[in-house]
C-alpha cells in the first residue's frame, strides 16, 4: 500500500485514536459502567474505524481505478460519484 505513505503520519493519528477508544470500551467494561455509556463508546470507535477505512478507500481509488496522472475529469465523474456512494456508505 504505497500510497498510505503520502499520508502515513495522519493514518497513524486515526489508529491511535481508535486505540485509545478500544481501551476506553475495555476500561468501561472492567468497571462495570452504564450499557448507555458503552453503547456510546462503541458507536464512537465504530464511526472512527468507518472513517479510516473511507479514507484509505477513497485514496486507493483516487490512486489504483483512476489514471492519477491525469486530473481532466469532470465534475461529477465516475470516481466522485463512487467516492460519494462510499462514503454514504460509512455514514
Amino acid at each position: 500500500m504505497s500510497h498510505t505513505i503520502r499520508e502515513k503520519q495522519k493514518l497513524l493519528n486515526r489508529v491511535r485514536r481508535i486505540k485509545g477508544q478500544v481501551e476506553a470500551i475495555e476500561r468501561a467494561l472492567e468497571q462495570e459502567h452504564g450499557c448507555v455509556d458503552v453503547l456510546q463508546q462503541i458507536t464512537s470507535c465504530r464511526g472512527a474505524m468507518n472513517g479510516l477505512l473511507a479514507v484509505v478507500i477513497e485514496d486507493h481509488i483516487r490512486t489504483h481505478l483512476v489514471d492519477a496522472d491525469t486530473n481532466e475529469e469532470p465534475a461529477g465523474s465516475a470516481t466522485d460519484q463512487l467516492i460519494e456512494v462510499v462514503h454514504s456508505y460509512f455514514k
